[in-house]
């Protein structure tokens, strides 16, 4: 699949994600224009193969200002074809991180939520929903909904943190007991850091694999509040979306597979 196909099946795909939000998007260019001045982008992931299975996009905030914040996120899917990894990995980023921004946006608490973190102080933040995958992922969604993991990772999270933002903290967490993963990206940045104190906390460790992906937005008390897009009506947000993600194609996850067939 060539880039231009790749990026329209990309578009298409952010385009009914973003529908089962509420929001409509409409093909520009090369970018999906949504409501008000909110845009997503879309850029070619690094690989020789355009990394396939992957998508990079872009959540723009405020469309046509050169300085106007855009958040970036990756997100990896699986299936029998590139197409299907495709669709399978916006639909990953849309549950996760499309939902924190619209949330950003719209602000009726829909579709992410707007924990108090006073173990951040001078941040605001909006967390989306967790996506759980694998087997027995029941154990790790419970203890996700029953477990706040952002405060426990403040104290590491706090010295990355720099500007008004809005800072984008991504995390990936699961494998199986003795063989597993926990990463922390902040601004797609992993942060060693707060990897280490999200391995520490005690979420299940099945015997079988599963996984767990979460995206939270941080923004500074004191920055401007960013220009509000018009929603229409909004649909629930799924939870458990079929497909996993890997943050990047190099990234921990790709390495924790790397490993386990090298018998580590």
């Amino acid at each position: 699949m060539g880039p231009q196909e790749r990026l329209a099946v990309i578009q298409r795909c952010v385009i009914r994600e973003m529908a089962r939000l509420g929001q409509v998007f409409l093909p520009d260019g090369e970018v999906v224009r949504g409501p008000g001045s909110t845009a997503v982008a879309v850029r070619e992931h690094p690989g020789d193969d355009g990394g396939a299975g992957h998508v990079d996009l872009g959540f723009v905030l405020q469309l046509g200002r050169a300085d106007a914040p855009v958040v970036w996120d990756c997100a990896a899917g699986l299936g029998k074809t590139e197409e299907e990894k495709l669709a399978n990995a916006v639909k990953m980023w849309a549950t996760t991180t499309a939902s924190v921004l619209v949330e950003l946006a719209d602000g009726h608490g829909v579709h992410a939520d707007r924990p108090d973190l006073p173990q951040l102080p001078g941040w605001r933040a909006v967390q989306g929903p967790a996506a759980v995958f694998g087997f027995g992922n029941e154990h790790l969604a419970a203890w996700l909904a029953e477990h706040r993991v952002l405060p426990a990772l403040a104290p590491a999270l706090r010295g990355e943190l720099a500007g008004p933002g809005p800072v984008g903290v991504k995390l990936f967490l699961g494998g199986k007991a003795g063989d597993d993963v926990a990463e922390v990206r902040v601004d797609g940045e992993v942060s060693e850091a707060a990897s280490a104190a999200l391995r520490a906390l005690d979420w299940p460790r099945g015997e079988r694999l599963c996984w767990a992906r979460l995206f939270v937005l941080l923004t500074a008390e004191r920055a401007a509040p960013f220009a509000a897009a018009p929603a229409g009506a909004v649909a629930p947000v799924p939870v458990r979306p079929p497909a996993p993600a890997a943050a990047r194609p190099r990234g921990l996850f790709a390495r924790w597979r790397e490993a386990r067939r090298a018998g580590r």
